[in-house]
C-alpha cells in the first residue's frame, strides 16, 4: 500500500482497506474520533503497521452489526489515521481526519477485514456568480444556525468562515449539522460543486426554519405561562375584595357541581370528599391541568349509583319459566338461582352469591349470565378477565398518573347506572400477571362478601359498596385459578351436552334464531331430526353447540341461496341431503378400525374442552427390555405405565407368560396425536391393558374403553371427571365402559338416556378386567 500522498493527488485506483461507519459520515478535511470494537476492524488496525491510510465507507443499515458488500455504499472518503488510543474494554478509538472523496470498483476481499480498489476523485475547480451567491447565502444561514443550536461550537463557526473553497464549504457545513445520516450521504455522493452548494443552502436553510419554529414555541409557552401566572393573581386580588365585599364568588361550575352532589344521595365519608375536592376546585383556575383532574374526579363520583337499585323480580315462577324459555337443562345452575330469589323473597338484606361456572366452552355459561340478569330485572354488565395482567385494570391507577382512571369494576357499575347489577367475570381462569401486579389478587376483595361492601379504588380512593352486585364467574377449567380466589366462589359445574341435549338446543334456540338472521321462515326450510343427528355425530365433536350452530348455518345459507334464485318449494333436509351443503362427513368411529391388531387398547380422557377417547399403542421388537415412551407424555403418565409393566412381570406366570419375556424385547409405547401433552393417572388400566394384550397375543375388543389409576398391588383407583369421559365414549360410538368401583357415585350425573344405552362394568382389581375386555380368539405372535 502506497503512501496517503499519491492516493490523495492521483487519479489512479488504489487498493484500500475499509472501516464501515454507522451513524455518520466522514466528509474530506473534517476530524473525526470513532470508537473501533469490531474484529475485522480491529484487526485491520493492527494489520495497518506504519501505514495509516484507510477508507471509510457508511453503512446504510446502522443495525447491521456485520456488514456484508451489499450494506455499505459506494461513495465515501479517503482517511488518514492521526491517532491510536487503546481502551479498557479491548477496543481502540481512532482520531481520523478525510482526505478526498473516492468511488468504490470493487471488493477484493472480505476476510480477515474489507478491502477494496477505489477511483479517487477530485473537486474540480470552478467559479461563478451562482457559486459566489450560494457560498455568501450559506456562511449566513450557518451563522444563524450556530446562534440557535447548541450542536455547533464557535470553533467550528470560525472555521468555516475561515474556508476558502467552495466544495469545501459546502462539505464542513454538512459535516457540523445535525442532520439525517441518508442527507449527510446525499451531499458526499455529490461531485459536481455547484450541486453540492444546492443541497447544502436546502438543507440549512431547512435546520435553521426547525431551529427557529422550536425558538418560537418555547417564547409562546412562555408567553403563556406569564400570562397565566398573572390571572392567577389578579384572581386571587379580586376573591380577597369579594369576600371583603360579602359577594358569593362561587363560579356556575361550581354551584352546578355542588347541586349534583347533593342530589347523588352519596354516603357521609364519600360527600365529605367531594365538597373538599370541590372547594379545592373552586380555588382553580379553568385552564389548569389541576382543574380538569379534579373536575374529572368529581364527575365520577356524582356519577356512580351509590343508592340507585333495579327493583327485583322475586315471582319465582316467571324467574323459572324466563330460565327455561332461554337455556335447555342446566338444572343446577337454575335451581341455585330460584333458592337464592327464594331466599331473598324471605329476606330483603341478603347478600347476593358469587357464582363461578364451570365447564367447557360454547355450552352457554356467559348467555346464561345475560339471561339471570333479565330474568331477575337487573342490569347485566360483562368484563372479560382473559389476559389481563395489570392490577390496575381492576383497582384503577392513582390520580397522581396523568389520565388515570378508575378500574373496570367501577366503570361496569357506573356503566350499569345500579348498584345491584349481575356483574359477569368472563374467563376468569386466564388471568395473568406480571411486575404491574397480580389482578387475582385485586379480585380478592371484589370478591369477599366480609369484605366487598367497603371495596376502595386506587382512583376513588372512598368505599363503595358491591354487596349487592351478584358477581357470576365463568372458567373453562377451575384448576388455574388460584386456591385464595376460588374459595371465595360457588363453583357449578356446567356439563357437556349430550346428543339429546343438542336436538333439543338446535330445534329450540339454534334453528329459530339462524332463520331470522338468514331472513327465512319455517316456510323456507326444515331439517329433519335424522339430519340433525347426522350434523352433530358427523360434523361436529364438541361439548358445546358452537359449531353446531355453525354447521346449521352453513345449511341456511345454501337454502337461502337456493331461494334467492327463485326457488318456491319449501326445502326439507333429509340425511341424505346434508352432505350437499356440508360437503364430506368431517368424524367417524374409527374405534374399530384403530383396534384391528394385539397391543392397542382405548382409554377415556379428560380435557378443558369436554371428554375425549385415548388411543394407546404398544409393540415390541427383539432387544434387552427397554421401555420407550412417547406422544408427548407427562411424568405421571410415564410413571403409570412402568407400574403396569412391573404389575404384568410379577404375574407373567398367571398370565400365562414367560418369566423373562421382557428381557427378549424392547418395548415401544406410544399415545397418537403426539402433538398434545397428555398427563395423568386415569390411564394406568389402558396401558396395563395394551401391554398386557401385547405379550398375551390377545386382541382387545373394539367395543370398550376404560379409565382407572393401578397400583403395583393391582388395585383399580378412582379418577375424576367420568361424566365427561362416558359422554365422550358415548359420542364416539363405545358401549362398554371400564370404570373403577369408586367412580360408581358418579353414574348419577350422567343423564339417563345415556345409562341406559350403555353397559358399565366396575372394577376393583386389575385382574377383574383381563376376562372382559380381550377377544376370544388369541392371534399368533
Amino acid at each position: 500500500m502506497g503512501e496517503n500522498k499519491n492516493v490523495i493527488d492521483s487519479k489512479v485506483p488504489v487498493v484500500l482497506p475499509i472501516i464501515p461507519l454507522r451513524n455518520e459520515v466522514l466528509f474530506p478535511n473534517q476530524f473525526l474520533p470513532i470508537t473501533v470494537a469490531r474484529d475485522k476492524s480491529l484487526k485491520l488496525i493492527e494489520d495497518l503497521g506504519d501505514e495509516k491510510t484507510i477508507a471509510i465507507l457508511t453503512q446504510k443499515d446502522s443495525t447491521v452489526e456485520n456488514p456484508s458488500y451489499g450494506d455499505l455504499y459506494s461513495i465515501g472518503t479517503v482517511a488518514k489515521i492521526m491517532r491510536t488510543i487503546d481502551m479498557p474494554d479491548g477496543g481502540k478509538t481512532i482520531l481520523i481526519q478525510g482526505q478526498n472523496r473516492v468511488r468504490l470498483i470493487t471488493y477484493i476481499q472480505d476476510n480477515p477485514f474489507f478491502k477494496a480498489m477505489f477511483e479517487p476523485i477530485h473537486d474540480e475547480p470552478k467559479s461563478n456568480e451562482q457559486i459566489d451567491a450560494f457560498v455568501a447565502n450559506i456562511r449566513k444561514l450557518f451563522k444563524r444556525t450556530v446562534d440557535l443550536s447548541s450542536d455547533i461550537t464557535y470553533e467550528q463557526l470560525v472555521m468555516v468562515s475561515n474556508i476558502k473553497e467552495a466544495g469545501m464549504l459546502a462539505d464542513m457545513v454538512v459535516a457540523f449539522s445535525n442532520l439525517a445520516i441518508e442527507e449527510k450521504q446525499d451531499v458526499l455522493n455529490t461531485l459536481d460543486v455547484e450541486a453540492r452548494l444546492e443541497k447544502a443552502n436546502i438543507l440549512i436553510n431547512k435546520r435553521l426554519q426547525t431551529l427557529e419554529l422550536g425558538e418560537k414555541i418555547q417564547s409562546d409557552i412562555q408567553s403563556k405561562m406569564n400570562k397565566m401566572q398573572r390571572e392567577m393573581y389578579l384572581r386571587e386580588q379580586l376573591k380577597t375584595i369579594q369576600k371583603e365585599l360579602g359577594e358569593d364568588s362561587e363560579g356556575a361550575d361550581v354551584k352546578e357541581i355542588r347541586e349534583k352532589i347533593q342530589k347523588a344521595k352519596m354516603p357521609d365519608e364519600t360527600r365529605e370528599v367531594a365538597e373538599k375536592e370541590l372547594n379545592r376546585l373552586s380555588q382553580m383556575h379553568p385552564s389548569s391541568a389541576e382543574y380538569t383532574v379534579a373536575r374529572t374526579y368529581l364527575d365520577w363520583l356524582i356519577d356512580l349509583p351509590w343508592s340507585n337499585s333495579t327493583t327485583d323480580n322475586l315471582e319465582v315462577n316467571e324467574v323459572q319459566r324466563q330460565l327455561n324459555d332461554d337455556h335447555y337443562n342446566l338444572e343446577k345452575v337454575k335451581k341455585r338461582i330460584l333458592e337464592y330469589i327464594a331466599v331473598l323473597k324471605l329476606k330483603d338484606d341478603m347478600k347476593s352469591p358469587i357464582l363461578c361456572f364451570v365447564g367447557p366452552p360454547g355450552v352457554g355459561k356467559t348467555s346464561l349470565g345475560r339471561s339471570i340478569a333479565n330474568s331477575l330485572g337487573r342490569k347485566f354488565v360483562r368484563m372479560s378477565l382473559g389476559g389481563i395482567r395489570d392490577e390496575a385494570e381492576i383497582r384503577g391507577h392513582r390520580r397522581t398518573y396523568i389520565g388515570a382512571l378508575p378500574g373496570r369494576i367501577i366503570q361496569g357499575i357506573k356503566k350499569a347506572g345500579s348498584n345491584n347489577p349481575v356483574f359477569m367475570l368472563d374467563e376468569i381462569d386466564k388471568l395473568g400477571y406480571d411486575f404491574r401486579g397480580d389482578p387475582s389478587s385485586a379480585l380478592l376483595e371484589v370478591l369477599d362478601p366480609e369484605q366487598n361492601y367497603s371495596f376502595s379504588d386506587h382512583y376513588l380512593e372512598v368505599p363503595f359498596d358491591l354487596s349487592k352486585v351478584m358477581f357470576i364467574a365463568t372458567a373453562n377449567m377451575d384448576e388455574p385459578i388460584p386456591p385464595a380466589l376460588k374459595d371465595r366462589m360457588e363453583i357449578i359445574d356446567i356439563p357437556s351436552y349430550v346428543e339429546e341435549d343438542k336436538l333439543h338446543i338446535a330445534r329450540k334456540f339454534l334453528m329459530p334464531k339462524q332463520l331470522m338472521e338468514h331472513g327465512m321462515t319455517d316456510d323456507n326450510i326444515e331439517i329433519t331430526d335424522d339430519a340433525l343427528r347426522l350434523v352433530i355425530n358427523s360434523y361436529t365433536r364438541e361439548a358445546g353447540v358452537r359449531n353446531l350452530e355453525r354447521q346449521i348455518a352453513g345449511i341456511m345459507r345454501g337454502v337461502a341461496t337456493e331461494v334467492a334464485k327463485g326457488e318456491k318449494e319449501k326445502k326439507v333436509i333429509h340425511e341424505k341431503d346434508v352432505s350437499n351443503y356440508l360437503g364430506a362427513i368431517k368424524h367417524f368411529s374409527e374405534t374399530a378400525e384403530r383396534i384391528g391388531e394385539t397391543g392397542i387398547a382405548v382409554g377415556l380422557a379428560w380435557t378443558p374442552v369436554g371428554g375425549d377417547i385415548l388411543f394407546i399403542e404398544a409393540t415390541k421388537m427383539p432387544g434387552k427390555g427397554n421401555l420407550t415412551l412417547t406422544g408427548k407424555l407427562g411424568d405421571v403418565m410415564k410413571e403409570s405405565a412402568s407400574a403396569a409393566l412391573s404389575f404384568i412381570r410379577s404375574k407373567a406366570h398367571d398370565y400365562e407368560l414367560e418369566e423373562d419375556f421382557h428381557k427378549k424385547y424392547d418395548i415401544h409405547v406410544h399415545v397418537p396425536a403426539g402433538a398434545i401433552p397428555k398427563d395423568g393417572p386415569s390411564a394406568g388400566i389402558t396401558l396395563f391393558v395394551a401391554l398386557l394384550s401385547l405379550f398375551s397375543g390377545k386382541k382387545v375388543r373394539s367395543d370398550v374403553a376404560m379409565t382407572g389409576e393401578i397400583t403395583l398391588r393391582g388395585s383399580v383407583l378412582p379418577v375424576g371427571g367420568i361424566k365427561e369421559k362416558v359422554l365422550a365414549a358415548h359420542r364416539t360410538g363405545i358401549k362398554t365402559v371400564f370404570l373403577p368401583d369408586k367412580n360408581k357415585k358418579d353414574i348419577d350425573e350422567i343423564p339417563k338416556q345415556i345409562v341406559d344405552d350403555m353397559n358399565f362394568h366396575f372394577v376393583k382389581r386389575m385382574n377383574d378386567l383381563v376376562d372382559k375386555v380381550f377377544e376370544n380368539k388369541k392371534q399368533a405372535q
